[in-house]
């Protein structure tokens, strides 16, 4: 009979990397998933091994924590008996999240924000215009100059005037601050999808992105539940969700605090979150409604959209859920803040969020 047999499909296995490489790379993936538990990550690396036969006699799970020790991936609190990760490691996360979600990106010299302005500028263009009383002579291109000497006079009477002279364009480079909010809500992890863990990928992602390639920007990350607080980049790993509900309002006025301190002219948030504000403070208390949009908590997070628009802050939200529901709530928002929004599954998220970035390289907010 013929026809189609399905099975179950295994990939083949990296002849070109070793036994510590595969597994490592498993490894850093369980850490993340584990908020940076070392003992459970190994825990659960263990179970697959057990389950999928990754290791062989010649080289063990054993073998491979030796490994992680030796090479300075994870150390050991003689004292208590624990393991924990190391700064080598966060490093090394944060850079294969850059290449997992972003790509190869081009290197920078000078890792700054292209504008649409053009003038007396910091890096040059292909254009090339007419000289204009008041140029820089540094901006004068000197071999389009004498080529036009050439055309203009001849080689037999050759001389510049200042009509011949070319001048190469530059461009404006903008600096750009963001705040990157993370919902840490129990919705994060509910109904058997783990939404966190690609959070934090896609927050360290940025931050390698930013620091490695546009040094001259600023990230900052703020994440919110029943309240808002910043945190460090090298604390994403370590990043758990909490039995908190969702307030929005907090996350924004953190996130506009932190905006306020920084001196570059173009400031943006991005926010990603899966579910609606349900919680907002109140002196000392919360006032909670997880069971539709209440309108006091709605009308105070427009209020703050609307805020944020006055003083030319974008909020860029990225909403990790499909309900028709929540989508009008993220239109309305949008539409009070003139953002922009993006709907997306987990896996094109932080595709996502490097288009937005790489989109404001080329204007002002």
């Amino acid at each position: 009979m013929s026809g189609f047999r399905f099975s179950k499909y295994i990939p083949p296995k990296n002849a070109n990397k070793s036994g510590f490489d595969q597994l490592h790379d498993i490894f850093k993936q369980l850490i993340l998933m584990t908020s940076g538990d070392v003992s459970e990550a190994l825990s659960w690396l263990t179970n697959l091994d057990n389950q999928y036969g990754l290791t062989n006699d010649q080289y063990g799970i054993g073998d491979f924590i030796q490994e992680l020790k030796d090479k300075g991936y994870i150390k050991e609190d003689s004292q208590k008996g624990t393991l924990s990760i190391t700064a080598k490691s966060e490093q090394e996360m944060r850079k294969n999240a850059l290449e997992e979600i972003f790509g190869k990106l081009k290197k920078s010299n000078k890792g700054n924000h292209s504008t649409s302005h053009r003038g007396q500028g910091d890096e040059k263009s292909s254009d090339k215009r007419k000289y204009q009383f008041g140029d820089n002579p540094d901006q004068i291109s000197m071999t389009e100059s004498i080529k036009n000497a050439q055309i203009n006079h001849g080689i037999g009477d050759f001389h510049l005037t200042e009509k011949d002279l070319e001048i190469e364009e530059k461009e404006h480079m903008a600096q750009t601050s963001t705040v990157l909010m993370i919902d840490i809500s129990h919705s994060m992890i509910l109904y058997g999808e783990d939404r966190i863990t690609p959070a934090k990928k896609v927050a360290m992602a940025l931050s390698e992105l930013i620091t490695k390639n546009y040094k001259k920007d600023t990230l900052d990350v703020i994440v919110f539940g029943n309240d808002a607080w910043q945190i460090e980049i090298k604390d994403l790993p370590f990043l758990k969700v909490g039995p908190y509900h969702t307030n929005t309002i907090s996350g924004l006025e953190l996130a506009m605090d932190l905006l306020r301190r920084r001196k570059n002219p173009n400031k943006q948030i991005f926010m990603i979150t899966d579910g609606k504000p349900t919680c907002m403070k109140q002196g000392i208390k919360y006032y909670k409604n997880s069971f539709g949009l209440d309108s006091k908590i709605l009308k105070k997070t427009l209020n703050l959209a609307a805020h944020c628009r006055k003083l030319n802050i974008p909020v860029t939200t990225f909403m990790i859920t499909s309900d028709p529901y929540l989508r009008e709530f993220v239109k309305d928002f949008t539409k009070v803040n003139n953002g922009n929004a993006y709907y997306s599954n987990l896996q094109g998220l932080g595709n996502l969020v490097f288009e937005d970035y790489n989109r404001n390289r080329k204007k002002y907010f």
